[in-house]
């Protein structure tokens, strides 16, 4: 069995998978800390926006769902606190209710993530990794992976939080490195047609929504070699983009009239009409070279009518991110099947900002196109919906819930998001009304037929 396989199936020595699984939680456990301690109690108790909820709440929710899946269904574990399991239930109180809730104070919601923690980390000491037998929860570390990427999630919603609330800057991280010059490469790529493997079987941790691998048939098309940058919105703001209902999908058109839109969420221009953005309580010049955040789908869409091109695909997307030419195979990451570096992929909000257009050519596809994985998600024009024989697991309300046409995918991940919950199959949905998220995009085209019909 070659490296790769071993790595999928998660054949590895099962005091490896142990230490993974401790690293990706107490990763995440860092992260958490960090978000949640940045702050006064005020403002982890305060709900910053109506679409979010306060910080508090989601530490706790971080700690019940960990205890409900670690300790009562991986270590058959007594509950701890049962009578909060339904506060923090994320489906029976939208966000807009929460802070009338009787939430855990910060302290407790502290003693208790951390008692949750400590016994969690027990189950994990004693817990089977086989690969062939045993329960599926452990297989592999699954439930274990599984809780690191909920509460990297849940890291990433209190970032959004973090950048919705209002005051000085409570957060801080260096700049990613500078490129030498304005990137100077291809526009765009060409994706071959043809089958390729669309998901996966494999990979231990991936959710039920990546899952199973399937062929997919994709006509060739070529693709933008970077995310849209923040200077290439600005023309289509500059040539009435926002004031020219033709760019404009009806719901779209709706949008921007109702709210009055004019550009991306947190721009505004200043007395002299130069475009700022406030980022993380920073006001700062809108930087030309950055790709473009905090944009819904309806803005990526009417960007791409105006460019004369269009969103692509979740498909193409994944084809350009996982195909290699060379072999015909998909990989996990573009750059190979390697897991993601510092010098391959801006994540694990390392830099509280996307890296320059056309950074991180070490994890370019081979096909040529880059910043596919961390910078910014990236709106596809796809519908969530489940693959050929998809199967819930292991509850329904992660991903069959939100199966339809209300939400559209998203891909690639952030500068917000670890690598534990980053790869080449991992889906994203919102409602294509989002802005608050760190969502860009990149544009697609047809590629021309020739003649011979090739």
């Amino acid at each position: 069995m070659t490296s790769r396989e071993n790595q999928e199936n998660g054949a590895m020595d099962p005091e490896a998978l142990r230490r993974r699984a401790v690293d990706a939680l107490e990763t995440a456990r860092r992260r958490t800390t960090l978000l949640t301690s940045c702050v006064e109690e005020p403002e982890l108790t305060a709900q910053h926006s109506p679409l979010m909820s306060p910080l508090v709440w989601d530490l706790a929710h971080i700690g019940n769902q960990e205890e409900q899946w670690l300790l009562r269904a991986v270590g058959g574990r007594e509950a701890i606190r049962p009578e909060i399991d339904p506060l923090y239930d994320a489906f029976e109180h939208p966000r807009s209710e929460r802070p009338s809730l009787p939430l855990l104070a910060p302290r407790e919601a502290r003693g208790y993530a951390a008692e949750v923690r400590g016994r969690a980390l027990d189950v994990l000491a004693g817990a089977s990794f086989d690969v062939e037998g045993g329960a599926r929860l452990t297989r592999s570390g699954f439930a274990f992976g599984m809780i690191a990427q909920h509460e990297q999630q849940h890291d990433e919603t209190m970032l959004i939080t973090h950048q919705l609330r209002t005051g000085g800057a409570a957060l801080t991280a260096p700049d990613p490195d500078p490129l030498t010059g304005p990137f100077s490469g291809p526009a765009e790529v060409l994706v071959p047609g043809g089958p390729f493997t669309m998901g996966t079987s494999a990979e231990p941790w991936a959710l039920d929504n990546e899952r199973p691998a399937h062929t997919r048939l994709v006509p060739p098309f070529h693709i933008d070699t970077t995310p849209v940058t923040n200077g290439s919105y600005l023309e289509f703001i500059a040539d009435g983009g926002y004031r020219t209902p033709d760019w404009w999908s009806p719901a779209g058109w709706d949008m921007v009239r109702d709210h009055g839109l004019e550009a991306p969420l947190f721009w505004r221009r200043d007395a002299g009409g130069q475009w700022l953005r406030r980022r993380f309580g920073v006001t700062e010049v809108v930087p030309p070279d950055e790709p473009v955040l905090h944009v819904s789908w309806y803005e990526a869409d009417a960007y791409a009518r105006w460019a004369g091109r269009r969103l692509p695909t979740e498909e193409e997307w994944e084809k350009a991110a996982r195909f290699d030419p060379a072999t015909g195979r998909s990989t996990r990451y573009p750059w190979g099947d390697a897991d993601p570096t510092p010098e391959r992929a801006n994540l694990g909000q390392r830099h509280l900002r996307p890296a320059p257009a056309g950074s991180y050519p070490l994890g370019e596809s081979p096909l040529g196109v880059r910043q596919l994985i961390g910078d910014v998600w990236e709106w596809t024009s796809s519908d969530f919906l489940p693959y050929p024989g998809f199967a819930a697991y292991p509850y329904r309300e992660y991903s069959e819930v939100f199966f339809g046409s209300d939400h559209k995918v998203l891909r690639g991940g952030s500068f917000a998001v670890d690598q534990v919950v980053c790869r080449g199959t991992f889906r994203n949905w919102d409602y294509p009304v989002r802005r608050q998220i760190f969502s860009g995009f990149r544009t697609a085209r047809d590629a021309q037929a020739r003649k011979d019909g090739s």
